[in-house]
């Protein structure tokens, strides 16, 4: 196997791995698949979190990870996708880090690395194995890694720094509250 045939194998991994929890996670906020929230529930979780308004950041928090997730999966507008949802886990990471670093406490080791893993995919690039590439990369041009991760590190710095700060330890344990706590 040749090397440019093992890096684009292994970005598609990469890519449809990390994209499919990131879209997964969405779908619990969004939709209550896979045992989450709903939109509901995600609402109730991001208010006793702090994000304000409770229900536009649920669903903001939703569409980004199910959105980014689908879009790395496919390896369309990939650093669009890889940027927002390394902003979305910047909220996420904000929730968790009062347990510490560990997920086991309820650290942000799991937010933290998701975040850099699509991060990481948005400034590689998808490989030849993707959407991008068949659309001779339209939506994947060097001007957006740039525009994208700056976008995406003011929109988290504004959310983060909005974040009323909620409980000082979050209730990872509380069904409803993970469900809703990934960003």
């Amino acid at each position: 196997m040749t090397t440019l045939l093992r890096r684009d194998a292994g970005l598609l991994a990469l890519r449809v791995g990390t994209g499919a929890v990131l879209a997964a996670h969405g779908t619990q906020k969004l939709f209550g698949w896979f045992g989450g929230g709903g939109l509901e529930g995600t609402a109730r979780g991001m208010e006793a979190m702090g994000f304000h308004p409770p229900k536009q950041s649920a669903l903001a928090a939703g569409l980004t990870e199910a959105g980014a997730g689908a879009l790395l999966a496919l390896g369309l507008a990939t650093p669009a996708a890889g940027a927002a949802a390394a902003g979305n886990m910047a909220g996420a990471v904000s929730v968790h880090a009062p347990a510490g670093f560990f997920a086991q406490s309820g650290g942000y080791e799991y937010p933290l690395f998701l975040g850099f893993a699509a991060g990481a995919i948005g400034v590689l690039g998808p490989g030849r194995w993707s959407l991008d590439h068949v659309t001779g990369h339209r939506f994947d041009r060097p001007w957006t890694v740039a525009a994208a991760f700056l976008a995406s590190a003011a929109a988290a710095a504004a959310v983060v720094g909005r974040r009323a700060g909620g409980p000082a330890e979050a209730e990872v344990d509380d069904a409803e509250t993970v469900a809703g706590e990934d960003g």
